[in-house]
């Protein structure tokens, strides 16, 4: 029945959707990337090219970020911890609660939608379509879709069913979909320095992402070094080393134009020298379907294993969740060039297409180590799949 209704409204199931560019306008601030132009990689080398010259493309470059504004000083924790923030009245917020208002608009999609549905109406073949379409259009996905549909199916066919029993059968399924990709971004001591390499498309958040990462590390004692891979945009050069200012991390950082494989080459043998606990790499924001662009990435990887072959260590997909199902085709891309290893989601405090992380699960099974719900350090916190099952269905903790 489901397949069926399926097969009409989206087509074969197994379509992978189609990568479009990203075309939201972003501002040079800390909490945002602007968009980079497309680049040109340089042969590889060993050592960083020269800057560019007359004749190679006009470059469009962003204008320099301004001065951010300092943020009070974070309470020391660990990546583990519960944060909590004061309320306005006068009461500590959990992660949950602040979650929950993050996850609010993709919640409130799902619950209004169930609620339309299931209003004195029985669990029969038109509520279980209606259902499955409701699921679909908030980015779950198709499987998931169908599990959900399938497991209410098994119990309540033909009979009477509330909308808050369909929330919860929905957090239940959501969460054992994410449960087994609970996993920090664990730093391996005996990889001195533990290299990560962070990517994504323009507008997804990686330098901020890497910033508030330092934060962190930083706070559990780490020595942490940053490297400005995304060397074709002064102003992300300029937000990642305003970022180490504000860490106390050292950014390794070259002229505009300067080659993204000899920095990342440097960066690392810096970070050799100092012995540094951790080194971030930014790097430029590569649309999924430049296949140059893609190529210069697969070099940084393979001109850092030079130094260490083992290195990088962690390979982390940055995605912004209001691209919705153009996640899953920019996890695509970038696991055939990259070999991520892990996720970070961004920015689910302004979609309600918060469910893509669902859809991303069922197809790559990568571990996802962060969420972000809001602009500041505290709202970038690890992944814990029962609270975002809950949070997004919209059940209370």
């Amino acid at each position: 029945m489901a397949k069926n209704f399926l097969s009409g409204l989206f087509g074969r199931k197994d379509k992978t959707p189609e990568a479009v560019d990203e075309t939201e306008e972003q501002k040079p601030e800390l909490t945002e990337e602007a968009t980079a132009p497309p680049e040109t990689p340089a042969a590889e080398t060993d050592e960083p090219a020269a800057p560019p010259t007359a004749d190679l493309p006009d470059i469009e470059t962003q204008p320099p970020a301004p001065e951010p504004a300092p943020e009070p000083a974070p309470k020391s924790q660990t990546m583990d911890s519960e944060p909590r923030e004061e309320a306005a009245d006068g009461k500590k917020r959990t992660w949950f609660a602040r979650l929950t208002d993050g996850l609010s608009k993709s919640s409130a999609k799902l619950g209004d939608g169930v609620a339309g549905i299931f209003t004195k109406r029985k669990l029969d073949d038109e509520t279980l379509e209606e259902l499955e379409e409701l699921l679909i259009t908030a980015d779950l996905g198709v499987a998931a879709a169908e599990r959900i549909t399938d497991t209410l199916a098994q119990d309540k066919f033909d009979k009477e069913i509330t909308d808050e029993e369909v929330r919860e059968a929905l957090a239940a399924e959501v969460s054992e979909t994410l449960s087994p990709l609970e996993q920090p971004l664990a730093v391996d001591p005996s990889r001195k320095p533990h290299v990560v390499l962070m990517i994504g498309v323009n507008g997804a958040g990686k330098t901020t992402t890497i910033g508030k990462l330092a934060r962190k590390f930083k706070d559990e004692g780490r020595s942490v070094l940053l490297a400005a891979g995304d060397t074709f945009r002064a102003a992300a050069i300029e937000q990642l080393t305003a970022w180490g200012e504000r860490t106390g991390a050292p950014v390794v950082s070259r002229d505009v134009g300067a080659d993204a494989a000899g920095l990342a080459f440097d960066a690392l043998k810096q970070a050799q020298d100092t012995n540094a606990d951790i080194l971030m790499i930014d790097t430029a924001g590569r649309l999924q379907n430049k296949s140059a662009l893609m190529d210069e990435l697969a070099k940084i990887v393979r001109v850092l294993k030079k130094l260490d072959d083992t290195a990088p260590h962690d390979v982390v997909l940055v995605l912004d969740a209001t691209v919705g199902q153009n996640a899953v085709s920019q996890a695509q891309a970038f696991s055939d060039i990259a070999g991520v290893t892990g996720l970070i989601m961004t920015k689910l405090d302004g979609t309600a297409r918060g469910g893509v992380l669902v859809a991303l699960a069922d197809k790559f099974k990568l571990p996802i180590h962060f969420v972000g719900v809001g602009e500041s350090v505290d709202d970038l916190q690890p992944f814990r799949a029962d609270s975002f099952a809950r949070a997004l269905a919209g059940v209370s903790e």
